[in-house]
């Protein structure tokens, strides 16, 4: 096949893609009010670890004159350029919505934000109380000397920046001084600090912005000095810093010097109030030494990713989406050791709609069976107060051989994992910080047991991480199973990780960077062959992205040989599907919904030998070449059904699916007559009718079979 650009899709600007269709939720009536605040939440969230990294990282390639063209064929100054343009069209998207959609209706629901100015004498004196008590003891005013340069400000934080003149003829020490020239001072807004700063009324909940506040209490900072502007900043910095893994000597203090480098990097975005007059503006461009390309105005409150807070505000259920509690799962619910559940047969678990009690339950049993004898676990992004830590711990004070690889690489939960590693590591785990040059992004789980049929191996693999805040949020996959085999290959897969030695032949799994690739293009291969000889021919895939060229091609083969082929790709995708002569056979959707779909599941049809399996790896170039991945075959047959269900939910989606075409847009799905529906929804309702089924089994309905 010819490898022309034309056939690709820009990855940064596929992406960007992706932040729209979460932007367009935030616009869609039927959502509750405050979930749609949500949505711009994650939308500000989201774009800026885009700029910190991927942005950033183009800058970088930019400074050290990379000229390679990405898979769609642009420059890396044309990739910057676009996504500025890309950037600025969202900013002021998100601004319209913020300001004529979403604060409007909350106010109709008597929800405001008040403009200080405007504030009743009552509220004004509380305000400039909670102003003398809190904030001014907190904050710390910056004057700013150009020749001197801006202090190292962290990125992503809030300031507000004031332009000053001192009053003429002021005293100062023992004598009298005439400056009347203009200073300017940065007013950095502590983490510390509530953004929502709540106002006593009657009724409903009105707030200030602590900038706000900030900004109308100027006075009181500095008293006698003339208040020319003020505005509130932020800068972002790049975060695209890379580890010589080569020269290092200790990755954990390697790594920490790394993060401390974070904190003092390249400024590649300076957010402003849009509103902000010339003179303080340019100000602020030689303060930070950003080009217009750096410089976003915004139309609306900086920092949109803090609107979290207010999503959350007491109260206003009718505001909010119901509730979805997960649901135990009848596998798991009868009480029985759980060592005998997984022996008697394989278990799916559908995360958040199933509750991942299951996976912290097979940890707490293995910390505490005495029959138990090793665990060997891979971490890559932890909660904060992880229950799957705490049951690793106890299980070594219990004097079990307890192994972690613990990621220390995981971007932005560097610093979580770092404390994890540390405290695994004083209670007598072996840790092991991954693989040079390598992120081990692999979900595994493995306790080794003696019993009377000799050792056995009880395996979790996953698509999500050992996290169990996130377990409610994203949409993952669970397997458990005590397959000989399967146990087999997950040992050797970790220690050949932990013993730094070459893998060993593995007979079901497949393992990045090592086969994982091939197996799936030779899969694509089969599926081929099969197309030509007039065969059983599908492929079904559910992912997060979809970059690697060579997989992209072997789909425009498989589609041109005829193969029916369904992706469900949230995130990025480069293919370009609908093409005629190239891809007229690849549909390609996206469902962003109220739960982060995050499982990555794979069908081929392999002839009528159905060949089912799930993922720690999306199909990208990193993830296929440059992480320890697995790829996991679903070997019982029940198991294999479950899944095929699910993935056919989310292609008869036509609520939140979107359709992407050809030339990189998205579109709503035909409804064609059909009735509606939406994956998520159905796929929780399913896990709550299965476990009402049975905990109370007299509530199954008899349905009698009737002749034709």
């Amino acid at each position: 096949m010819r490898h022309s650009p034309k056939n690709y899709l820009n990855r940064e600007l596929s992406w960007l893609e992706f932040n729209q269709r979460v932007l367009d939720l935030a616009d869609l009536p039927e959502i509750p009010l405050l979930e749609r605040v949500k949505f711009l939440a994650i939308t500000g969230s989201n774009l800026d670890e885009f700029i910190k990294v991927r942005f950033g990282g183009l800058k970088l390639a930019l400074a050290n004159e990379v000229d390679t063209r990405e898979i769609s064929g642009m420059t890396v100054g044309e990739q910057l350029s676009a996504i500025s343009t890309r950037v600025r069209e969202m900013n002021a998207a998100q601004a319209s919505m913020f300001r004529e959609g979403l604060m409007p209706q909350l106010e109709s629901h008597d929800i405001r934000r008040m403009n200080p100015d405007d504030l009743e004498k009552e509220q004004l004196e509380h305000l400039g109380e909670i102003f003398d008590r809190e904030i001014a003891s907190v904050v710390t005013p910056i004057a700013i000397d150009l020749e001197q340069g801006i202090p190292l400000l962290a990125g992503a934080k809030l300031c507000v920046c004031v332009q000053l003149k001192y009053q003429a003829d002021r005293t100062l020490g023992d004598s009298e001084h005439e400056l009347d020239s203009e200073r300017f001072v940065v007013i950095p807004i502590r983490e510390s600090m509530r953004r929502f700063i709540s106002m006593p009324q009657e009724t409903g909940h009105a707030f200030v912005l602590v900038e706000d506040a900030v900004q109308k209490f100027l006075p009181r900072m500095f008293p006698d000095q003339q208040i020319i502007e003020s505005c509130c900043f932020r800068i972002t910095r790049n975060a695209d810093i890379a580890l010589n893994e080569d020269t290092m000597h200790d990755l954990l203090n390697e790594l920490t010097e790394v993060l401390e480098e974070r904190k003092f990097s390249q400024i590649v975005r300076l957010e402003v109030d849009a509103n902000t007059g010339d003179s303080l503006m340019d100000f602020l461009k030689r303060a930070t030494g950003v080009g217009e390309d750096e410089l976003f105005p915004v139309e609306c409150p900086l920092d949109l990713a803090a609107f979290f807070g207010l999503a959350k505000i007491a109260g206003y259920p009718e505001l909010k989406d119901e509730t979805w509690s997960p649901q135990p799962s009848p596998d798991f619910a009868d009480g029985q050791n759980i060592f005998d559940t997984i022996a008697a047969g394989d278990r799916i678990l559908l995360h958040p709609y199933q509750q991942f009690d299951p996976v912290i339950e097979l940890l707490n049993a293995a910390a505490e069976d005495p029959d138990v004898i090793a665990i060997k676990q891979t971490l890559y992004r932890t909660s904060s107060d992880s229950k799957v830590i705490e049951s690793l711990i106890n299980a070594a004070s219990n004097g079990k051989q307890v192994s972690a690889i613990v990621e220390l690489k995981a971007r932005f939960d560097e610093e979580r994992n770092i404390r994890g590693a540390r405290r695994l590591e004083q209670a007598g785990v072996d840790v092991i910080y991954g693989v040079r040059g390598l992120k081990t992004h692999a979900k595994l789980c493995i306790v080794i047991r003696r019993e009377a049929r000799g050792i056995q191996r009880y395996v979790h693999f996953g698509t999500g991480n050992y996290n169990e805040s996130t377990a409610r949020l994203y949409s993952d996959v669970s397997y458990f199973t005590n397959n000989e085999q399967l146990g087999t290959d997950a040992v050797l897969f970790f220690n050949a990780i932990t013993g730094l030695s070459v893998p060993q032949p593995l007979a079901l799994l497949a393992a990045a960077p090592i086969d994982l690739k091939d197996t799936l293009l030779e899969m694509i291969q089969v599926e081929i062959e099969n197309a030509r000889q007039g065969a059983n021919c599908e492929i079904n895939a559910k992912l997060n992205s979809l970059v690697d060229r060579q997989i992209i091609d072997a789909l425009y083969s498989a589609s041109q040989a005829g193969v029916s082929i369904r992706l469900n790709v949230r995130g990025i995708c480069c293919l370009r599907p609908g093409v005629e002569g190239l891809s007229e056979n690849i549909k390609v959707v996206s469902i962003v919904d109220r739960i982060l779909e995050h499982a990555r599941v794979i069908h081929f049809s392999h002839g009528g030998d159905e060949k089912v399996f799930i993922s720690s790896a999306d199909w990208m170039g990193r993830n296929l070449n440059r992480r320890a991945e697995l790829l996991v075959p679903i070997e019982d047959e029940k198991c294999r059904k479950k899944l095929l269900a699910v993935l056919r939910s989310f292609f008869e989606d036509n609520v939140r699916a979107r359709r992407l075409n050809a030339d990189g847009a998205y579109e709503g799905v035909p409804v064609g007559g059909k009735p509606r529906f939406r994956s998520q929804e159905f796929l929780y309702q399913q896990a709550c009718d299965q476990y009402a089924a049975f905990a109370d089994p007299k509530a199954t309905v008899f349905k009698a079979h009737r002749g034709a």
